[in-house]
């Protein structure tokens, strides 16, 4: 059963259960209360975007990063943008729209990268859990999104299922160490979580590490630099646990959050201000 999202500031009740002992119940009652940076959103595949802004914000977020899947979705990534404040946007081609890479594409995509309100290019990389499209289109749209990435200065917003080696390879090879960003839904080792700090990435956790079976994200995070460590939801999907087989809502970010401050030993006040801090290096927010 889906339960309410409070307004006004005020979390919900059941998620105290979800956070760190003693953090506070209403933002409002902060000294400084936190912002959050969802890092990585997909906003325009919700039903109702500006209403689960409004529920996300009243939990404590204040911005997000709305990355691109497919190219008939890319118009509408800068309108999101300029009709919800706080909302920015990451063009690209996910691996399961990897045979959309064309010349055309790319133009497109360059043009975009330019566009107001745009801070990286993503979500793009590699997926070998798909059969289509095959291992060899994957990773020429990979390469060619990572050099028009590189040219334009823009960070990389990073999928990666079964492909590790070879998606760190190539970005060696395009020298993604001079735009970094973040490797989103992480569920690498510690070895992976290193080779990726080398090339200027960041490591997004989301509702992956709260839920009951997770093992190897808590300890990758355990072992990271604080400045390596950035938040996500990947709402509509991964929701974080109580709401694991629900459809994920934005205004989730805190449990995540939760999650985060308990392992690292952090305050809820402290994971708000390093995540966010991070994100905006990371991703150049207002740079």
């Amino acid at each position: 059963m889906r339960r309410a999202i409070a307004t006004g500031g005020q979390l919900p009740q059941w998620m105290g259960d979800f956070l760190p002992t003693g953090a506070c119940a209403n933002m409002n009652d902060m000294p400084n209360p936190p912002l959050f940076i969802d890092t990585h959103v997909h906003l325009d595949y919700l039903p109702d975007a500006p209403a689960a802004v409004r529920q996300a914000r009243s939990a404590g977020v204040g911005q997000w990063i709305v990355p691109g899947v497919r190219r008939e979705g890319w118009a509408g990534l800068p309108a999101l943008a300029r009709e919800i404040p706080g909302v920015l946007f990451a063009p690209g081609l996910h691996p399961q729209a990897a045979d959309q890479w064309n010349n055309e594409a790319a133009t497109e995509l360059r043009q975009l990268l330019a566009a107001e309100n745009c801070v990286a290019l993503g979500e793009i990389g590699l997926d070998r859990l798909l059969d289509f499209p095959a291992a060899a289109t994957q990773e020429a749209a990979f390469r060619g999104q990572v050099q028009l990435a590189v040219a334009a200065g823009r960070p990389i917003l990073i999928h990666c299922r079964r492909a590790t080696a070879r998606l760190l390879k190539i970005l060696r090879e395009e020298r993604a160490d001079r735009v970094g960003g973040v490797f989103h839904a992480f569920s690498g080792s510690r070895e992976t979580a290193r080779s990726a700090l080398d090339l200027g990435f960041a490591i997004g956790f989301g509702g992956a590490l709260t839920w009951t079976n997770a093992r190897r994200a808590p300890d990758v995070l355990r072992a990271l630099p604080a400045e390596a460590i950035v938040l996500e939801t990947d709402a509509p999907d991964m929701a974080p646990q109580p709401h694991r087989t629900s459809e994920n809502r934005p205004a989730w970010l805190p449990l995540i959050a939760g999650r985060v401050a308990a392992i690292r030993g952090w305050s809820l006040e402290e994971t708000a201000r390093i995540t966010a801090e991070n994100a905006r290096r990371v991703l150049k927010i207002g740079i």
